[in-house]
């Protein structure tokens, strides 16, 4: 299946930005679309499940369906698969997220540009 990739290169570290993009408590911080999130585990891991409420009220199931050596995870909302989210190390001090969504989805590509700059202002200004 044909993807799409927006991405950011970000001056924190790998590990910095991972935790931030698996720790559901932040997902309303960066994510444009995400305004609450109900889930049993705060640092999802493959397998996780809960419920992401959008900007509308509305309330979404999603399910975590792969999380890879702290690098690359993926999930489901409402059954379809979603954005894929990877982690790249340049160096130390210094990464490059990558957010993937299937062709289909293209209209979102624009939502995740703009939680990409999210997550680097807050990861660079703590």
């Amino acid at each position: 299946m044909q993807r799409l990739e927006v991405a950011v290169t970000i001056r924190a570290s790998a590990d910095k930005v991972w935790q931030m993009i698996t720790d559901t408590r932040t997902w309303p911080e960066w994510g444009p679309s995400v305004t609450g999130v109900r889930c049993q585990d705060r640092f999802i891991r493959s397998g996780s499940t809960g419920s992401v409420r959008t900007i509308f009220g509305l309330w979404f199931t999603f399910a975590i369906m792969d999380v890879v050596d702290k690098k690359y995870w993926s999930w489901r909302v409402c059954g379809i698969h979603a954005t894929g989210h990877r982690v790249e190390s340049l160096s130390q001090n210094r990464c490059r997220l990558v957010f993937d969504m299937p062709v289909l989805a293209a209209p979102y590509w624009g939502v995740c540009a703009i939680a990409l700059r999210r997550i680097r202002h807050l990861a660079e200004n703590p």
